[in-house]
């Protein structure tokens, strides 16, 4: 129930660390998380669509599908390589391991920054390096409409086509053969700069009322914005002040997005003139 849910409680006081070397407990809490996290549409088309194969014997999916569950995919993948590479050797996480618990480890861990909050080995022992590829699985998060947090990864992969556009010189942003609506690239970046707004908002608040190094309260505030639940163990040093904070940054990050979204979406409207077109300098 907490792993599909994406809520990160366990019955023991060190979550999953027993069981790092179990996949038999690791593989089905993560698979739960993928599954709840990758967010219902997807787990709704998924069921429609083989009820639809049955009867016509053809199968096509939407977009949003597509994108949501290829960018899992490649997230999931980056993850569990990067957090392998940058822990491999590190006697108080994946070191004392065999090759193959690593890797399993590694993906457990890549999993659980999409905002689930388990964890099978210490967070507060791995190096800045993983924490920062952390913080950056925990911001994206998982997929619109489901029970994980973060920015989405619908979000992060229609940013990404329009700046892969821009590269190219393209005039329109596509993916996976469909063309962007102008509308929707202005939500995510606007669901983007707003999460960095939230997060940066957060940790400065959070380093006037905590004396803990930068990197640890920047983590805090990230795993908080995302509602993931991972911390390197400064939660319980924090005062009441610092508490209100994290409380305030977890309520934001769970229905600001949905919200910021809907609001931009009612707002939406025609206007019957053109404002002078002009081009200031950019980088």
């Amino acid at each position: 129930m907490s792993a599909f849910n994406n809520a990160g409680f366990g019955l023991h006081a060190d979550s999953l660390t027993m069981y790092a070397q179990d996949p038999w407990v690791t593989l089905p809490v993560a698979v739960a998380v993928i599954l709840g996290g990758i967010g219902f549409p997807v787990l709704l088309e998924l069921l429609r669509h083989r009820r639809r194969r049955q009867l016509t014997g053809r199968r096509r999916w939407s977009l949003h599908f597509r994108l949501t569950v290829v960018t899992t995919a490649v997230l999931l993948a980056l993850g569990t390589v990067l957090t392998c590479a940058l822990e491999w050797g590190n006697d108080d996480t994946l070191g004392p391991f065999d090759w193959h618990k690593k890797i399993l480890a590694g993906f457990f861990h890549s999993a659980m920054s999409r905002t689930a909050g388990f964890n099978s080995v210490d967070v507060g022992a791995m190096t800045d390096a993983t924490l920062l590829l952390t913080c950056m699985l925990m911001f994206v998060g998982g997929g619109s409409a489901g029970t994980a947090g973060g920015i989405k990864v619908s979000t992060f992969a229609v940013l990404g086509a329009a700046m892969l556009a821009e590269v190219r010189g393209e005039p329109h942003s596509g993916v996976l053969g469909r063309k962007l609506a102008p509308h929707v690239l202005r939500q995510a970046l606007t669901v983007a700069l707003a999460g960095v707004g939230f997060v940066m908002t957060a940790t400065l608040a959070l380093l006037v009322v905590v004396d803990k190094p930068f990197e640890e309260v920047l983590f805090e505030a990230v795993s908080a914005f995302g509602t993931v639940g991972l911390s390197t163990g400064i939660t319980g040093d924090l005062p009441t002040s610092g508490r209100l904070i994290v409380i305030v940054l977890m309520f934001v990050g769970r229905l600001g997005p949905v919200t910021l979204v809907s609001a931009l979406a009612l707002r939406e409207r025609t206007r019957r003139y053109q404002l002078p077109e002009e081009r200031p300098v950019i980088g």
